[in-house]
C-alpha cells in the first residue's frame, strides 16, 4: 500500500507564496506521474498539476499557470508545489496523488493513490 503525506499548508494573506510537499512511500516514486489536485468546499475536485517521472514534462490548469510550479526529488521520493501569488479562490484542501505510468496525468481517474490532504487557506 502506497502512503503520501502531504505537508506545509497552512493560512496566509493574498499575494503571498507557500510551498506543499508531498513525500511518497512507495520506491517506484522515481518512474510515476505525480500531481496535485485541489478541492474547495462544495466543490468538485480538480486538477492544479501533473509532471511525469523525471519532471521534464509538467502541466497545470490555466487559473495556476505563471503562479504554481510543480517539482520532483526522486532521491527524497518527494513532490512540491510552489505557489506563489496566492489568491483567496486558491482556498481549498490539496491533496497529491501518484500513477502507476509514468506519465502526466490531468484526470482523478489516471491515479492509484491519494494523499490524506493539506488545508491551504488564503484571506484576502
Amino acid at each position: 500500500q502506497v502512503q503520501l503525506v502531504e505537508s506545509g499548508g497552512g493560512l496566509v494573506q493574498a499575494g503571498s507564496s507557500l510551498r506543499i510537499s508531498c513525500v511518497s512511500s512507495r520506491d517506484t516514486f522515481s518512474q510515476s506521474g505525480m500531481g496535485w489536485f485541489r478541492q474547495a468546499p462544495g466543490k468538485e475536485r480538480e486538477f492544479v498539476a501533473s509532471l511525469d517521472w523525471n519532471g521534464g514534462e509538467t502541466e497545470y490548469t490555466d487559473s495556476v499557470k505563471g503562479r504554481f510550479t510543480v517539482s520532483r526529488d526522486n532521491a527524497k521520493q518527494t513532490v512540491f508545489l510552489q505557489m506563489n501569488s496566492l489568491k483567496p479562490e486558491d482556498t481549498a484542501v490539496y491533496y497529491c496523488a501518484q500513477r502507476l505510468g509514468p506519465f502526466i496525468g490531468t484526470k482523478t481517474e489516471d491515479y492509484m493513490y491519494w494523499g490524506q490532504g493539506t488545508q491551504v487557506t488564503v484571506s484576502s
